[in-house]
């Protein structure tokens, strides 16, 4: 297994009113996260909060291209990203223990914290497809260059994993510094993830290491 320490090459809040980040994901401009009773667009550039829609957001957040998917409670809504609006709702599969959300070949993936899995699931229905299993408490989860990788966050320590699909075996690990957890994870589809920062408030861009 190839193991590093995280270089945060960016970090971003806190942000007035928001105590918490949750989900967050990347939709090629700007950077959304889930604060509990909002969803809020980060421009990465300048660091300021560009537009916030008012939804329940507890945990993790996709985007699909044109749809926002965020996870309140014990159910995945989908959201329009132009107006707001959300347009249905589908059950999460951990009922309420669900963590991170990605998009990612037609599905969603979906952290399941406590239980230490991933699954992919039919973004219509909700039904499971199939499941993964984690080694460490799972928080956010993304696919890049047909890459998974995940969050953990346990006793106080967080890194970033990049796990096999089929097994679930640990590829590559980047160990977070001391104290910096991970709530939500999204990469921007090139040489940075970004990361939450749980209830610190703030949101982090990490270097995704080159491979080799």
């Amino acid at each position: 297994m190839k193991r590093s320490a995280a270089e945060i090459v960016t970090e971003y809040g806190p942000f007035p009113g928001v105590e918490a980040v949750h989900g967050v994901t990347y939709d090629g401009t700007r950077v959304w996260f889930a604060s509990g009773d909002k969803l809020n667009a980060l421009d990465p550039a300048d660091g300021r909060i560009a537009r916030s829609i008012d939804v329940a957001a507890h945990a993790g957040t996709a985007f699909d291209g044109r749809h926002l998917f965020q996870i309140a409670e014990d159910r995945i809504q989908k959201i329009d990203a132009a107006s707001g609006k959300v347009l249905g709702t589908i059950p999460a599969p951990g009922g309420g223990g669900d963590s991170g959300l990605a998009w990612a070949e037609g599905s969603l993936w979906v952290g399941q914290y406590r239980e230490r899995k991933i699954h992919q699931i039919d973004p219509k229905t909700g039904k499971i497809l199939r499941t993964i299993e984690s080694k460490r408490f799972v928080t956010g989860v993304t696919w890049v260059d047909g890459e998974l990788w995940h969050g953990t966050w346990e006793n106080e320590q967080s890194d970033l994993r990049r796990i096999d699909p089929e097994t679930g075996q640990v590829i590559e690990q980047i160990d977070m510094p001391a104290g910096t957890i991970v709530s939500g994870l999204e990469s921007d589809g090139g040489d940075r993830f970004f990361c939450g920062g749980g209830n610190r408030g703030k949101v982090r861009a990490v270097r995704r290491p080159r491979q080799s």
